[in-house]
């Protein structure tokens, strides 16, 4: 029997991450069910191959064709954006498996009763009936577009969860917390999976860029608001200029209209240190991935989220910085710097800066390391398989098989060889001192090539010190 599912999610143009995410997994999703897609009424998806693969139809439809039994499972993608108003008209109506990518839905359940039932009261009475006194303060500030960081107090997930027949969820920080509000509810962890990024040279890029080949450049991505951190980034930058290290700032993405940057770095004199780019486009977005020295996902509070932008910078192999909560304490140690959001904050953000732009092996090897994480624990692959397992769990199917061998399209992005010249072999960095060392004792003890059992040993032993250094130097500083 081919299974048969219906799959609703925003796609590109829709502005939303998931749209994205979408569909890079559903060629490999693919590989083991027939798939309807279903998008927002009057949407024209800009991704031919997902016309010459799928019928889509538009998500008004679904409830009729639903109730004929013409699918086996239905899945609904649910984040806090307006690109999936739609698919939540419709969830509330026809049971399906939820998949979760925001813990908090607050910014959306806001969003959807000023614009889509056209009643802000309904939104205000829904907090003050569901969390009190508290909860009306917050939403009157919230109609009056005075954005507070306590909404992140108050999810408003509660009618998504009672909608679901079964979530899905890409953290167990994420599913911990469904469970705490619907504890009965099947839930089932599943990957995130991304394209392993093209690595591209970094001078090749500084180059289209025109970034200074010299230059130390740390920068951020994604959506720029006050919850991605940016002034303790920012005062960070300043004291590391003020140290003597000549480091620029390039924030990529676009800026809420909420937050008042420029204020912020005039405050901070950084106006000759910080490039804002606003939104640039896929390959733009990987050069100035690949012109970074240290990359920064920092967030708090949070939604709850899983972010498909710290992947790909992990994927693309970039020392990289995140706030040290909820559902990113689940990386390892030795692939991401983990940054703590109390009083230790900018410390610790110019104590990771200035090591790893001061030690080039260090954060080469911590670059590799996240690499390697990525292609291992986030491939495409394994996020269709998971998937696929948990809704036959759901639904009671026998074990799904492939129909396809192989996926019906590479999702990775193909560039072309004028934009992306061939690679060389990126040239020798200075070792560290921790492997200079080693090597001076190595040949004092008169090894030499042919004594493969004991280098191997010690080389074994310098990269378990060197995972254990960053862990060391953020102990120290939050100490």
């Amino acid at each position: 029997m081919t299974l048969r599912i219906a799959y609703c999610s925003p796609v590109n143009p829709a502005p939303s991450g998931i749209s994205d995410y979408s569909e890079e997994l559903l060629p490999y999703l693919a590989q083991y069910a027939e798939i309807t897609l279903f998008v927002e009424d009057g949407l024209r998806p800009t991704n031919s191959q997902l016309a010459t693969h799928f019928a889509i139809k538009p998500i008004s439809k679904l409830e009729r064709l639903a109730r004929r039994g013409a699918f086996d499972a239905i899945v609904y993608h649910m984040g806090n954006s307006p690109a999936h108003a739609g698919i939540w008209r419709v969830a509330q109506r026809v049971p399906g498996v939820i998949v979760l990518h925001d813990f908090v839905l607050h910014h959306f359940m806001l969003w959807y009763a000023a614009n889509v039932q056209r009643d802000a009261r309904r939104y205000v009475a829904m907090m003050r009936d569901r969390y009190g006194s508290d909860g009306e303060h917050v939403a009157q500030l919230m109609i009056r577009s005075r954005f507070s960081a306590a909404a992140f107090m108050f999810p408003c997930n509660e009618d998504v969860l009672a909608a679901a027949k079964a979530v899905i969820g890409h953290s167990r920080y994420l599913l911990e917390r469904v469970a705490t509000i619907r504890p009965e509810l099947p839930r089932a962890y599943v990957p995130m999976g991304v394209p392993l990024p093209p690595l591209i040279d970094r001078a090749e890029a500084r180059q289209r860029l025109g970034i200074p080949l010299d230059r130390p450049v740390l920068a951020s991505f994604g959506h720029i608001n006050a919850w991605k951190r940016i002034e303790p980034t920012l005062r960070a930058l300043s004291m590391l200029r003020r140290e003597g290290i000549d480091a620029h700032c390039v924030l990529v993405g676009s800026v809420s209209p909420n937050y008042d940057l420029k204020s912020v770095i005039q405050r901070l004199g950084l106006q000759d240190a910080v490039t804002v780019t606003g939104y640039v486009e896929r390959a733009q977005f990987e050069d100035y991935v690949a012109a970074s020295d240290v990359c920064f996902n920092l967030r708090y509070p949070t939604a709850g989220e899983t972010s498909a932008s710290l992947l790909r910078l992990l994927g693309a192999g970039k020392p990289t910085l995140v706030s040290a909560v909820d559902a990113f304490c689940e990386l390892p140690p030795d692939v991401v710097a983990q940054v703590d959001v109390d009083d230790s904050e900018t410390d610790l953000i110019v104590a990771y800066c200035r090591r790893l732009l001061t030690d080039p092996a260090l954060a080469t090897a911590l670059g590799r390391r996240a690499r390697a994480y990525v292609a291992t624990n986030h491939t495409l692959a394994g996020a269709a398989q998971a998937m696929i397992n948990a809704l036959a769990t759901v639904y009671g199917w026998p074990a799904p098989q492939r129909i396809r061998p192989e996926p019906l399209w590479d999702p990775a992005p193909v560039l072309p060889p004028t934009e992306r010249p061939t690679i060389p072999a990126p040239p020798a960095r200075e070792p560290s001192l921790l492997v200079r060392a080693a090597a001076r004792a190595a040949a004092e003890l008169g090894l030499s090539e042919d004594d493969t059992g004991a280098l191997r040993s010690v080389a074994t032993r310098i990269v378990e010190l060197e995972k254990s250094d960053l862990a060391d130097l953020r102990r120290r500083n939050h100490g």
